[in-house]
């Protein structure tokens, strides 16, 4: 019984994740590249490999003849008869190979042959491993910055967190732990190429994903994301339980649930806001903190008309337009703000007919136009911010 093949194979099997079928495989073939390189040829030669035991024979299949041509694969009949009387010409004879025999030459290749196999398996099991986490957020370690690039270990296999997917302003330092986003995952002959980001709207998603149970589960759904990665982000979400408020259960407690999320993404702000099929009340949602009077939303041309109080024009548009231009990503419409005197300057109560009051009352317009009342907000960043902003 071969013991130290059989507990050399278990330990591959268990260090490389590399099947033992695999490498008895690999150990037959190397045998047969050793005996052809030895003899010239290996057409007529087999391996037998004990899987239990790993005791392995190989052997050459010889034809009985009257005169020898071919030493390699004929065998003479007063030969054969020595091995055993029962052999005429024309029969069958296994002659055993002794692995002793082979040269240094032949016994170098055939061991190139068992890496080269176990190289390219380890590749495979780590590409087939990795490209099923595509897509998905993993934690890696900060190795070292290669440039304008940083390495990140993954654990037996590194990834590529380029330029373009870093967030401006982010710094890590070397052995620092981050949550990163699989982007992509190349099969080279290296090994898996992985790249990563931090800036995809996936990452949020994720995130939230491992934070929050019901979004696991999908009682709650995340409907539509918009990301300007480092400083603000827009999800917005649906519960398929009419029991489970989809924004509360996002934020959490004291807003434990978001505030991970925020930490994980070193402060950078997100809105939770409610999804509704009207695109009216959506588009409403979308603008938060800031308050909005009517929404106007043409479905065909993906356009909306909004008018706000004076006083929260600066707040729906947001800092160089920022929020506003999450809104329109987040609904897919483009979004035309106007203030309530701009409105009521150009004349835009009257072409929607709407019925202009000085209290701020506007009769029928929900009923003819789909309009919505402002709702409830939820934002990650702190009150005095939002109150600062306000103030602006």
């Amino acid at each position: 019984m071969n013991k130290e093949l059989i507990e050399a194979l278990d330990l591959l099997e268990k260090e490389k994740n590399i099947s033992k079928a695999t490498l008895l495989e690999a150990i037959e073939n190397s045998l047969l590249t050793a005996c052809k390189n030895h003899f010239g040829k290996a057409d007529n030669v087999k391996v037998n490999i004990n899987p239990e035991t790993g005791d392995f024979a190989v052997y050459a299949s010889k034809e009985v003849v009257e005169t020898v041509e071919d030493p390699v694969t004929q065998i003479s009949l007063a030969e054969a008869r020595i091995r055993d009387p029962k052999y005429y010409l024309g029969d069958t004879v296994h002659v055993p190979i002794e692995s002793k025999s082979f040269g240094r030459i032949a016994t170098q290749n055939a061991k190139n042959v068992i890496l080269q196999k176990i190289r390219e398996e380890e590749r495979s099991q780590q590409f087939s491993e990795w490209y099923q986490k595509e897509k998905d957020v993993v934690t890696g370690i900060v190795q070292r910055d290669n440039g304008r690039n940083i390495s990140i270990n993954l654990g037996r296999v590194d990834a590529v967190l380029n330029e373009t997917e870093q967030v401006k302003g982010e710094v890590f330092k070397p052995t620092e732990r981050i949550k990163v986003y699989v982007l992509e995952v190349k099969d080279t002959n290296k090994g898996p190429r992985i790249t990563v980001s931090r800036t995809h709207p996936d990452l949020v998603k994720r995130l939230f994903e491992e934070e929050v149970t019901e979004v696991k589960d999908g009682t709650v759904e995340i409907k539509a994301i918009a990301r300007e990665a480092g400083s603000r982000t827009k999800i917005a979400v649906c519960s398929n339980d009419p029991n489970v408020d989809p924004v509360g259960a996002c934020v959490g407690i004291n807003g434990a649930r978001v505030g991970s999320v925020v930490n994980e993404l070193r402060g950078e702000k997100i809105d939770i806001i409610t999804w509704d099929d009207n695109p009216a009340i959506l588009i409403e949602n979308a603008l938060s903190p800031a308050k909005v009077i009517c929404v106007l939303a043409d479905e065909e041309a993906r356009e909306a008309q909004v008018i706000v109080p004076d006083y929260q024009l600066s707040l729906a548009i947001g800092k160089e337009g920022q929020n506003a231009r999450l809104a329109a990503r987040l609904t897919g419409y483009k979004i035309d703000i106007k203030s309530e005197s701009q409105a009521r300057e150009l004349g835009l109560f009257e072409e929607m007919g709407i019925d202009y009051q000085e209290d701020g009352v506007y009769d029928d317009f929900e009923t003819d136009y789909e309009v919505s009342a402002s709702g409830e907000e939820y934002d990650s960043a702190d009150l005095a911010d939002l109150s600062s902003e306000e103030d602006k």
